[in-house]
């Protein structure tokens, strides 16, 4: 004999098949902006960043800076030191109010940026640097340096994302913006070297 099961199981079924799916519906996507700047290491990147562009036989020429603008330099270096990176990032910003376009005032400014996690930030100051800097030697290193280090950490936060989706869409959704980074990542990287012109030898 067969049983048929009353309505209210099959109701019940229909219930939690669609609980079950709207479950699954309700997972968000891992957010890699998130990831990145949580999982960064600033003083890190920051320390490979000014690495690149340590001393070499090269050409460096360096402006005359305003006086005010130099003082304020001198109190973010000071801020840094402290680890406090937030006030230095606040002297800088103070510094480009006086000189917005100054090149090394927005290389220092991309470093304060990548000290507080904000890549976004740090790639942008940067780009702006060298976009108005001489192009060549220490200085130019660490614009590109600043750029690399800003795209690792978000490369590193899109790869965590991948390891903690639970849909394969938002897994799926994240592999060009992995793909992206990493060309764009590999790029930053090979300019550095581009930066480096060899002082006029000396007779």
């Amino acid at each position: 004999m067969i049983r048929i099961p009353p309505r209210a199981a099959y109701r019940g079924a229909a219930l939690a098949t669609l609980a079950a799916l709207a479950a699954a519906c309700s997972v968000a996507p891992p957010q890699p902006a998130a990831l990145a700047e949580a999982n960064f290491n600033g003083e890190a990147a920051v320390a490979q960043v000014r690495a690149a562009g340590a001393a070499a036989r090269e050409l460096d020429v360096q402006p005359l800076r305003d006086t005010q603008v130099e003082d304020l330099r001198q109190k973010a270096d000071a801020l840094v030191k402290a680890r406090k990176y937030a006030d230095a990032a606040a002297a800088l910003d103070q510094a480009l109010q006086i000189n917005a376009d100054d090149p090394a005032l927005l290389q220092e400014r991309a470093e304060a940026a990548l000290l507080l996690h904000r890549l976004d930030d740090a790639e942008r100051y940067a780009q702006k640097a060298f976009d108005g800097g001489s192009q060549v030697g220490p200085l130019c290193r660490r614009h590109w340096a600043a750029i690399a280090q800003a795209r690792q950490g978000k490369l590193d936060g899109v790869n965590a994302a991948m390891k903690l989706a639970q849909r394969q869409d938002h897994y799926d959704a994240l592999v060009p913006q992995r793909d992206g980074l990493i060309k764009s990542r590999k790029q930053a990287q090979d300019k550095i070297a581009v930066c480096t012109v060899a002082a006029p030898a000396r007779y």
